[in-house]
């Protein structure tokens, strides 16, 4: 940890950099470019979030229709036992 930090800048360091961006850039661009900035990580979030949306969105389908299957299968499973169970009910005699 202590290596990590000793690549950090200090507090005249900051101001040499400082100093080096308003030259290079000028007062009025620096304005501009912390506006492009902005723009960009807000993008990035919308589309972090737009991501996040459908991949909650399509684990909710994919369990919508694991329900769906269930059911399904449980419905056909319980109208077969009845068919089965009407069948014992009826005699032979009858049941041709």
């Amino acid at each position: 940890m202590n290596s990590i930090l000793a690549f950090m800048p200090g507090g005249w360091e900051w101001v040499v950099i400082i100093l080096v961006v308003l030259i290079f850039f000028g007062a009025k661009k620096i304005p501009e470019l912390a506006r492009g900035l902005g723009r960009g990580i807000r993008e990035f979030k919308d589309a972090t979030n737009e991501i996040k949306r459908d991949i909650d969105d399509s684990s909710r389908r994919d369990e919508e229709y694991r329900r769906r299957e269930e059911d399904r299968r449980r419905d056909e499973e319980y109208r077969r036992r009845e068919d089965e169970a009407r069948r014992k009910d009826i005699p032979q005699e009858n049941a041709q």
